[in-house]
């Protein structure tokens, strides 16, 4: 498909680069907010995350928890570390902002799957491994369709349709869908964790 393969690239990056550059100020702002509250955590977070063909590249984020430590050193709970600041800049998306930097180094996508953690990789069956053969996205078919409040099997299967049915109609309508949830806040949490309980393999 043409979309697939050329256009959609082409889109990315130059709706990536013109949206930067209008929200910088956003940006610079969230950055500077973040590098105070976060006590001295930083404002960014790097992470590698497996891309298309399952190629690692190190997404960016704004951090919205801090690196505090019990006495034993473990990091505390995610409940715990998330911010009053962090919890609203994560409930208006406001932290994947700086992914449009990945997008315009074509890590990633405006739209498709979202890239999970390294470790799960050797998790996933042939089925839910069809989401790497596409870039994965800063929001997709998964995200306007629950989020963080469905379930794993849930979210992968809407992963692989998206695969499976790529168009720019479908782009677009999921692009609207996303500007409407950010607006309500939907699905930032899981019924049981403040963002999304750990993927433990196809057993669960």
């Amino acid at each position: 498909m043409i979309y697939k393969r050329y256009i959609k690239r082409i889109f990315d990056f130059i709706l990536s680069l013109i949206g930067f550059i209008v929200i910088s100020p956003i940006f610079i702002i969230l950055l500077i907010w973040l590098t105070i509250v976060n006590k001295g955590a930083g404002a960014l977070f790097f992470q590698e995350r497996p891309g298309k063909d399952e190629r690692i590249f190190k997404v960016i984020k704004f951090k919205t928890m801090t690196d505090e430590r019990d006495a034993s050193g473990n990091l505390l709970p995610d409940a715990q570390r998330l911010t009053k600041v962090g919890r609203f800049v994560r409930s208006t998306s406001l932290d994947e902002i700086p992914q449009l930097l990945n997008v315009i180094k074509g890590d990633m996508s405006l739209i498709g799957p979202r890239p999970l953690l390294v470790q799960y990789l050797p998790l996933y069956n042939d089925a839910q491994r069809r989401r790497h053969e596409v870039r994965p996205g800063i929001t997709g078919w998964a995200q306007v369709n629950g989020r963080n409040a469905i379930s794993w099997t849930q979210k992968f299967e809407y992963d692989v349709w998206y695969v499976d049915n790529i168009s720019l109609s479908l782009d677009v309508k999921i692009l609207v869908r996303t500007i409407m949830k950010v607006f309500k806040r939907e699905g930032i949490s899981s019924d049981t964790s403040s963002t999304m309980e750990a993927f433990r393999g196809n057993d669960i």
